[in-house]
């Protein structure tokens, strides 16, 4: 049976719920307001990540970490993945003739893996060198 960390599951969640949330504005942004893409994307990917860093930090990393060191660590990573990740995967796909949502699902689908590695191992890295859930997973399948 496959053992999955109950961080990666509390991550889909959340992250998903946030997805969510993104792709609806820059369907809205976008779509029905003629925002260009590029800033549709970045307004619905600025709420999207605050939203997620909070909920990620009170209820899926439970960290009583300092929020200032953590914050700074986020800001650097979410840098990283919106520069590399999400606008050059995003913009990449569509100017290939991908259309926008779609090229924007794979966009996440690459952040998501990326995102999650980077928040258990790096931003939020003091509670897993804890142990809690690094040696305990939920049972899949």
């Amino acid at each position: 049976m496959l053992r999955l960390p109950p961080t990666l599951i509390g991550f889909a969640v959340i992250n998903s719920g946030t997805f969510a949330l993104d792709l609806a504005l820059v369907s809205l942004l976008h779509g029905r307001l003629d925002v260009p893409l590029t800033l549709s994307v970045t307004i619905g990917y600025a709420v999207a990540f605050s939203l997620a860093f909070v909920l990620n930090k009170r209820f899926n990393f439970r960290s009583h970490a300092p929020v200032g060191p953590e914050t700074v660590r986020y800001v650097g990573v979410v840098a990283v993945n919106f520069g590399v990740v999400l606008l050059g995967v995003t913009t990449g796909l569509a100017a290939l003739g991908v259309q926008y949502q779609l090229a924007r699902l794979a966009a996440g689908a690459c952040e998501g893996a990326f995102m999650y590695a980077a928040m258990r191992w790096f931003v939020f890295a003091a509670r897993a060198r804890g142990g809690e859930d690094a040696e305990r997973g939920a049972l899949v399948g």
